[in-house]
């Protein structure tokens, strides 16, 4: 069974502040099966002056799926969880996802407590069918204190339901070894984003140094992969001819 392609918004964001129905019009035709929203914060049921129940009609409207969110680690504490929550269901989403949290990710004592945050959340998500999840940046592959890559671990420390969002050139990026990770981790990378590393300005998927058909077999035979998201795009998040040819690339070899 083929894993959907989706993209992460946030690499057209540009685009998004221009016009938000514009640009899922425009990659549903491209032919993307899902967008990920980013940035949202859990204070109430809008994103980018959309209200939930007009955000899932332009994603109806597009033939889109949303297939994940990024938001901040407040959002899934708290009340701001009842709320994130209600805004997914809404949406249709089940992949509520860390974007980041590169103070808690840098010490033994902040993993923990990360640790702690997503474990509650992941707890009280499993009740509705959803999952948290944590998001892969570059500074995630540094050491903390005790010698342990701050990514290693947290997932040492969470429970087996909680998402490992490996980001590949992110990770790299930051001297980690995603393919390496995603040995060392099975069944934790539901959805994978999927960046290149070590290519030209300007270049696509495909066009780097990633060795794309291990992180395929890995996704597909390892992981419990369900979406593909990509985040390949121009910097300034304006157009989209990367994202485009990046999808095309992926179509080329059978995804």
């Amino acid at each position: 069974m083929s894993i959907p392609i989706g993209i992460q918004l946030y690499a057209v964001r540009g685009e998004v502040e221009r016009s938000l129905p514009d640009t899922l019009a425009e990659l549903g035709k491209i032919g993307f099966a899902g967008a990920e929203p980013w940035g949202y914060e859990g204070a109430d049921l809008t994103w980018q002056g959309f209200a939930a129940t007009d955000l899932r009609k332009l994603y109806d409207d597009n033939g889109l799926t949303c297939c994940g969110i990024h938001l901040s680690t407040d959002a899934l504490r708290g009340d701001n969880l009842a709320r994130s929550i209600e805004f997914n269901q809404i949406l249709g989403n089940r992949f509520l996802l860390i974007a980041m949290d590169p103070v808690r990710i840098s010490s033994l004592a902040g993993v923990t407590e990360l640790a702690e945050i997503l474990n509650t959340a992941s707890a009280e998500l499993e009740k509705v069918g959803m999952f948290a999840g944590y998001h892969a940046h570059g500074f995630d592959a540094a050491k903390i204190e005790n010698g342990e890559i701050g990514w290693d671990a947290l997932f040492s420390r969470t429970r087996q339901e909680v998402i490992m969002q490996m980001d590949i050139g992110n990770y790299a990026s930051g001297g980690g070894d995603p393919i390496g990770t995603l040995k060392r981790f099975p069944n934790r990378a539901r959805t994978v984003h999927l960046k290149e590393y070590g290519g030209a300005p300007g270049s696509i998927l495909g066009e780097g140094t990633v060795d794309w058909n291990e992180v395929f077999r890995l996704c597909e035979t390892e992981q419990n992969t369900e979406w593909y998201v990509l985040e390949e795009a121009a910097p300034d998040g304006l157009g989209y001819d990367i994202p485009s040819r990046s999808l095309a690339y992926l179509r080329s070899i059978g995804k």
